[in-house]
């Protein structure tokens, strides 16, 4: 009966230390997500270009070497609405729009989109009210997203099969434009 409460009193102890290690660490852990990455990298609609596929490629995986990446944060607070568009095209792009915990809430890539365009508008629901009534000429072609929180990012990547596609994926970079709306 001895050895039992010495394991009892044991593991109490181990598992005080484990929270007590947690909770120490959250604040080291929580300041390192993409949204705060991005963030020491570029302002607000400021497109960032990532090492590897994701803002969290940053954080100690390897980048993917046939995947070229960029990330613009957005806020739809004031006017209601974000533009990511490219006037070079890509051999294949794909956008994800992320909102500010990190959860995926859109996904689109060049062969859903009109035309093979990059041309996407972000709006909040309020904006989107307004959309409904008249759609602006300069919106013609976008493929225009509902999102339900102001605070988010866009990511969008696009495939580089061998070192011959720098020059387009530079170039469709370049090209690459995020602005509010």
């Amino acid at each position: 009966m001895l050895r039992f409460g010495y394991a009892i009193l044991v593991g109490l102890v181990g598992a005080a230390i484990v929270h007590i290690a947690v909770l120490l660490l959250v604040p080291a852990y929580s300041a390192q997500d993409a949204w705060s990455t991005l963030s020491r990298d570029g302002d607000l609609f400021e497109l960032v270009r990532l090492p590897g596929g994701s803002p969290r490629s940053r954080g100690g995986r390897a980048p993917d070497p046939f995947i070229a990446a960029a990330a613009c944060r957005f806020d739809l607070a004031g006017d209601g609405g974000a533009r990511l568009s490219a006037s070079a095209p890509a051999l294949f792009w794909s956008v994800s729009v992320y909102n500010r915990r990190g959860h995926n809430v859109y996904n689109l890539n060049d062969r859903s989109a009109s035309d093979g365009a990059l041309d996407i508008a972000l709006v909040s629901p309020a904006r989107m009210l307004e959309l409904r009534k008249g759609l602006p000429e300069d919106m013609d072609g976008a493929t225009i997203i509902e999102v339900e929180d102001d605070l988010g990012i866009i990511v969008v990547r696009t495939f580089r099969p061998d070192p011959t596609f720098v020059p387009v994926i530079e170039a469709f970079f370049e090209s690459a434009r995020c602005e509010p709306r």
